[in-house]
């Protein structure tokens, strides 16, 4: 387990201050404000910490409202909406400097027989095994694009995933824009082996889910994060948990850019296991503002 993992458990992690609110911290940032996919995770913490264990996650809907500072602890808020024989519903308020930067509702299910079918199929792609690490393609990617330090060391940096494109890497694009293209498909685990916590496994998969997606809006204009014309942030997150996976496995996130526009940017992506399992649907939108250099 790499050092960047065991934080990132760590700060998972939260403190219980009072019956339903939860207190957590960030890692020490220097370059953003906290990661969106930390946000998520944290409040599906609080979230499942206030539920029975015979319930799942199946889905979460959540707004990006300010941006949060990682100075400082972020409280969060449980409202128990509902309690029902098979759905279980909460509301999450993440809260700093007295404010709301983040809400979520997360909606929890027992695991009951129903009509399955999977219309989704993996795309073809490369055995991770096969593929340079993200760090490795940033990092050489950064240095054809020009970009310097301090964005080029924080965007080579350890992960607590490892992440491996089967497609560009968006600094790519800066330096060949012939590699612009509205899909991404990114092999990603965590390198440990984990506990068997279904809550775990699915609280991963949220962090994950916003490492890369928003990229591949940028990737389709030939732009990238870590550039100076190029500004932004999530704005809304919602995902669906269809299977049981284990995130310490390899999985692939196909992920696509259907439109752009009005400074706004919308990914979807589908997260299967390495045996073609639909295991997971994400849906984003993001503030994307490129300015001319």
């Amino acid at each position: 387990m790499n050092e960047a993992l065991k934080e990132l458990l760590d700060v998972l992690d939260l403190e219980q201050i009072e019956l339903d609110i939860f207190r957590g911290r960030s890692p020490d940032e220097h370059i953003q404000r906290v990661f969106g996919g930390q946000v998520a995770a944290q409040a599906l913490v609080a979230a499942g910490r206030t539920v029975q264990d015979d319930r799942r996650v199946h889905s979460l809907h959540a707004y990006f409202i300010r941006p949060g500072d990682p100075a400082i602890p972020i409280v969060y808020n449980v409202e128990r909406v509902r309690d029902g024989r098979s759905f279980t519903t909460r509301r999450v308020v993440a809260i700093q400097h007295g404010k709301a930067i983040f809400t979520m509702s997360a909606s929890f299910h027992i695991e009951e027989p129903g009509l399955e079918h999977q219309a989704a199929v993996m795309p073809q792609a490369a055995a991770p095994e096969d593929i340079a690490p993200f760090h490795e393609r940033v990092r050489e990617a950064a240095g054809a694009a020009g970009q310097e330090s301090p964005w080029r060391e924080w965007l080579a940096r350890q992960r607590p995933l490892d992440a491996r494109y089967a497609t560009p890497v968006p600094l790519e694009a800066l330096h060949d824009p012939s590699l612009s293209r509205p899909t991404t498909n990114v092999w990603f685990r965590y390198e440990a082996e984990l506990p068997d916590d279904p809550l775990l496994h699915v609280v991963l998969a949220a962090y994950a889910s916003d490492f890369t997606l928003v990229d591949t809006v940028l990737l389709a204009h030939g732009q990238a994060w870590g550039t100076p014309n190029v500004a932004g942030a999530s704005l809304d997150h919602a995902m669906w948990f269809h299977r049981p996976f284990r995130v310490d496995d390899w999985m692939l996130y196909a992920q696509e850019s259907p439109w752009s526009g009005t400074a706004r940017g919308l990914a979807r992506g589908e997260m299967f296991t390495r045996s073609g399992e639909l295991a997971v649907s994400v849906v984003q939108e993001a503030l994307i503002r490129v300015s001319q250099l």
